[in-house]
């Protein structure tokens, strides 16, 4: 057999007898389910291609594709993708190396034999002088039967600090006699060191050993320091080697640099504690005894603390100044949002724009929110601890925060709109904890925490706590902007005396001229008042854009990944921990903002075209003089919105209460309008009370209704009991309908028999009309009520003599005109009350969907859960059956259009979710709803035509629609400009902050900030370049500039 041999790998193509056997996945179904196996396949398939990797998981796969796989091939057919490139799944290269594993594990162990020359296998030298720029290599030593892990210091490294690694000249110390010779066994290495990587401190004051912890492991190292008359002291001398001492005047414990930023990036990314994080470390160094490893958890804390400081410090630029911090300048804002004097220029203390410039471009969006999981229990020693940041970062500093706390009065304020967790339970206190939670402000847009709006809550959820975030906020870097938009999940509440206790107080202001505008979350507004939501949501906010005002609850995520291991900290610990974490998060976002934009951008063009294209047809077919009206109540709803949020009720339809009446009312009417003789509908004295028997007819007719759905849905062997029920309601039934045809010759006419032939009282099925049936019963299993016994007489299937059922020709005959006129109003308030209770109904199926069936945690709770939900659906069926029998019986009677207002229902109208719980259900943000929503809450039609008030609603919906987009599009155009201009400006305070190191001959400090420069200036470049190319490829106009970056 030829065998080919290249770059070391010994290659045997293969013969005819070892071509891969195809197999394929053969589904088999059977009564328990679908079953799959491999077998064997004649096809033979040529490849191009073979992946590595596999590309998509195996539940990626289309169903029921042939799936083929090789017998001795480490690949599969990529079925999905339609392509030649062959992918494997996880699981298939787990059963490969399964056949493998030997052939693995057996080359591990040939690892572990000894070079043939004895040298080290990473350094190709024999001794420890290389080992002085690789102080934390691991090495092994060869025992004479195996290899044993050890440390440098038993073969004599030492670490010399200053002179470049070499001695110290100003030492006497002879370091030549301390080095070991290598040999295969330690017999002549001093045995005071005990064996394994880790070896204890050498308690020599001329040659410490200290204790240094590095990503690789704990090390113990002799360290040599420089005893030069110029010398630094010790803890200087190893930081300046990379070495993090865990004190000062003699250090015994260092931690390498690398480790504490791996540490921190743990952190950050998998939320890992400092205990876990050691723990690690002391199980790298020794796997079977890492107890025996030094325990240096609490020194890592403390040297973590100090580093974060030396890094914030240092990326925020106070490295290269003698300017101390002020609050909130050790963290990063959102590039995206309007900072005068950063990404915007100022003119004459106004924000430079142009003419065509909307008034509302220049506003601070603002999200507000509290996070419960985020506790800090009472400190230890509190008069002990030392903060390192106190009020630089994104928590508030402490003793101003303390003192408006102090002074301002917690106002018991119980919501008048739905119960509210916040505002009912925000005195809400837990045993020994110092904070229950923190709560603060973001920018509502992208996302971003503000800078020095953080704080801790102690009685809950206070406004007393909230108020002082929201000042902090809205004066950060707002210079020039007049405008400030406000989303809270109770703004409903906590906006209605907020500039009173802004003002009432020392310690908090706003920036004088700035209006603030409230606005509730999406999300949350459905949860309270309907009124709330025309009131307070952002699709009804002037210059909003596309905005939620739900993204700070995605902030909290990775908060709440690291707030149980920082419940136990100091309090300024805990609030340096959550500074660095929220300055990360800003982080992310602002390098991840160009590509945020980009798709934001697209969405928005395509969002505004769709809408206006929607809202330009709604106006076409509209009358100019009602869509003049409607402009004109927009525009005064938006200029009253600030001091009455019930100015944009517009977006509600308006009517009257009791413009859709009830049954009851229409009786009751009839009933007064008798006395009236100059009411068109007035009947003989003979025939006084003819409302009352017609509504009792209509009664009637609705128990048969429920009688014939109660009959049909017996089973084919009912029981004893189930018969009963009938029977009683059939005997009842039977007496109300003898007691109104005793009292029908009154209203019908003496010249009228009931027994004549001629009249319509016969035995049929009264819900064969042609309208829809609601019911999901099965008719194969529900047989027809006349199956047990046609011999019963069946009062379900009476048609009585209404006018309806007598006819129009009928009744002109027997003068009964104003009958029928007053059938007609006693069917529109049925029509209403059917409605009615179908709305109420689907409703609270909506809600049992929401919080009873998916709670339910058990078999027998989700079986009553479904329980109630079967007898709403029955209640919705019998209304929806009543409401479809009332318009059937419409359409028999003359003179009026109520079937143009009472629209035929559909089985797809009766579904139930969160659009029916709620007309303005969340997740309908670019939908309408079913017509009989509105219907309830229609004008009268003489005054103001329903049709037209529920018209000027939706166009008004749809205006807004639009205009949001439109702003979408115009807002996203000039974050684009604003961070090109963020960038340039960091950028710009490098290159001077690199000048003035360059001329205080700063080599470091100069490299520095001319790196920090150059990445905000690749920044920039990608922004813009992404920004451009997008553009062309949208084909969009150029936004206009009306900012002029200050970069």
């Amino acid at each position: 057999m030829r065998k080919t041999k290249g770059k070391g790998i010994t290659y045997t193509p293969p013969t005819k007898k070892r071509l891969p056997q195809l197999y394929k996945l053969k589904e088999t179904t059977t009564t328990r389910g679908s079953r799959s196996s491999w077998v064997k396949d004649s096809w033979a398939r040529k490849t191009k291609s073979v992946t590595s990797s596999p590309t998509k998981s195996p539940s990626k796969h289309i169903s029921g594709s042939p799936h083929l796989l090789y017998e001795g091939a480490d690949f599969d057919f990529d079925q999905e993708s339609g392509s030649d490139q062959i992918t494997q799944s996880q699981n298939a290269y787990l059963r490969q190396w399964k056949c493998k594993f030997k052939d693995y594990i057996n080359s591990l162990m040939v690892r572990e034999a000894p070079p043939p020359d004895r040298l080290c296998s990473v350094c190709k030298k024999d001794g420890v002088i290389q080992h002085q720029r690789h102080p934390f290599h691991r090495i092994s030593q060869w025992t004479g039967s195996f290899f044993q892990e050890t440390s440098l210091i038993k073969v004599g490294l030492h670490i010399h600090l200053a002179h470049d690694g070499t001695p110290c000249p100003s030492s006497s110390t002879d370091y030549s006699s301390d080095v070991f010779q290598w040999s295969d066994t330690d017999d002549d290495i001093d045995h005071d060191y005990p064996e394994g990587p880790f070896i204890p401190p050498v308690r020599d004051p001329d040659q410490p050993a200290i204790t240094v912890v590095d990503k690789s492991g704990v090390h113990s190292l002799s360290i040599c320091y420089c005893h030069c008359p110029s010398a630094l002291s010790r803890d200087m001398q190893l930081f300046q080697a990379g070495l993090f001492p865990a004190s000062f005047t003699r250090p015994k414990t260092a931690f390498t640099f690398a480790v504490l930023d791996d540490f921190l990036l743990d952190n950050l990314e998998c939320g890992t504690s400092a205990m876990n994080y050691y723990s690690k470390i002391r199980r790298l160094t020794s796997s079977i005894f890492p107890l025996m490893v030094p325990d240096r958890y609490r020194e890592l804390m403390r040297a973590a603390r100090q580093w974060r400081q030396c890094k914030l410090y240092k990326w925020h630029g106070f490295a290269h100044k003698d300017d101390q911090p002020k609050d909130g300048d050790l963290a990063l804002f959102c590039p995206a949002c309007p900072q005068p004097g950063i990404n915007l220029d100022l003119s004459t203390g106004t924000v430079a724009q142009s003419d065509d410039t909307p008034s509302w471009l220049m506003t601070r969006y603002l999200v507000m929110d509290g996070n419960f999981k985020a506790e800090h229990m009472h400190p230890v020693n509190p008069s002990d601890e030392v903060s390192l940041m106190d009020g630089l970062g994104f928590m508030v500093s402490d003793k101003r925060y303390k003192s408006h706390l102090a002074i301002a009065r917690d106002h018991v304020q119980r919501s008048d709109c739905n119960n509210h967790r916040a505002v009912n339970q925000a005195n809400a206190s837990r045993q020994r904890l110092e904070a229950t939670g923190i709560g603060g402000c973001a920018c509502a847009r992208h996302g971003c925490f503000v800078p020095h709006s953080m704080v801790d809550f102690q009685k809950g959820e206070r406004q007393m706590n909230m108020d002082y975030a929201l000042s902090q906020a809205l004066n950060y870097k707002t210079d020039g902007i007049s405008r400030a938009i406000t989303f809270y999940d109770i703004n409903c509440q906590y906006n209605k005396y907020l500039k009173d206790r802004i003002a009432s107080s020392m310690y908090l202001s706003i920036p004088i001229g700035m209006n603030i505008i409230p606005g509730i979350g999406l999300w949350h507004v459905h949860g309270h008042q309907d009124s709330c939501f025309v009131r307070y949501a952002s699709n009804f906010i002037q210059g909003t854009g596309r905005i939620d005002g739900e993204i700070m609850e995605t902030l909290w995520a990775p908060l709440n990944i690291i707030s149980p291991s920082a419940r136990g900290m100091g309090t300024p610990h805990r609030k340096e921990v959550l500074d660095y974490q929220m300055n990360d998060c800003n982080f992310m976002k602002m390098i991840r903002m160009t590509t945020f934009l980009s798709r934001k951008l697209k969405e928005a063009i395509k969002g505004a075209a769709e809408s206006k294209l929607a809202f330009d047809n709604l106006t076409e077919t509209a009358q100019p003089d009602m869509v003049i009206l409607w402009k004109e109540e927009e525009a005064l709803a938006h200029a009253n919105r600030v001091e009455d949020p019930a100015a944009m009720d517009i977006y509600e339809v308006r009517l009257e209460r009791g413009k859709s009446p009830t049954r009851k009312q229409q009786e009751l009417h009839l009933l007064q309008a008798q006395n009236h003789p100059d009411h068109p509908v007035i009947n003989p004295p003979g025939r006084r009370g003819a409302a009352t028997w017609l509504a009792t007819g209509l009664t009637i007719e609705e128990s048969q209704i429920s009688l014939s759905r109660d009959v049909k849905r017996l089973r084919m062997y009912p029981t004893d009991m189930q018969l009963l029920k009938v029977a009683r309601c059939r005997d009842k039934l039977h007496t109300q309908i003898t007691r109104f045809l005793e009292m029908a010759p009154t209203y019908l006419g003496v010249d009228v028999d009931v027994n004549d032939p001629d009249f319509p009282v016969i035995v049929r099925n009264s819900l064969d009309d042609n309208y829809e049936d609601y019911s999901d019963i099965d008719e194969d299993q529900n047989p027809g009520p006349d199956i047990h016994d046609a011999s019963i007489f069946q009062p379900e299937l009476t048609v009585i003599p209404l006018p309806s059922n007598i006819g129009e020709v009928r009744c002109r005959e027997l003068g009964l005109t104003n009958l029928m006129k007053e059938e007609i109003a006693l069917r529109e308030g049925q029509a209403n009350d059917a409605l009615h209770a179908i709305r109420v109904h689907l409703g609270d199926k909506a809600v049992i969907f929401r919080n009873t069936v998916r709670s339910a945690k058990s078999q027998a709770s989700s079986t009553r859960a479904w329980t109630q939900v079967r007898s709403v659906e029955t209640a919705v069926n019998l209304n929806a059956s009543i409401y479809s029998k009332c318009r059937s019986q419409l359409a028999k009677l003359p003179d009026h259009h109520l079937l143009k207002k009472y629209l035929p229902l559909k089985k797809e109208d009766l579904k139930a979710s969160s659009v029916v719980a709620d007309p303005n259900a969340r997740g309908q943000r670019d939908t309408t709803l079913s017509w009989f929503w509105s219907l309830d809450v229609q004008g009268d039609t003489s005054g103001n035509d329903w049709m037209t008030e529920f018209y000027r609603v939706n166009w008004l919906r749809t205006k807004a629609l639009r205009d949001r987009w439109s702003e979408e599009v115009t807002i996203v155009k000039h974050e684009m400009q604003w961070s090109i201009n963020f960038f340039k400006h960091r950028a710009k305070q490098w290159l001077s902050h690199m000048h003035n190191a360059t001329s205080a001959g700063l080599t470091g400090h100069t490299c520095y900030a001319a790196r920090q420069s150059h990445i905000y200036d690749q920044l920039a470049s990608h922004a813009e370049d992404s920004f451009r190319k997008l553009i062309v490829q949208l084909q969009v106009p150029v936004p206009v500039e009306v900012v002029v970056g200050t970069g």
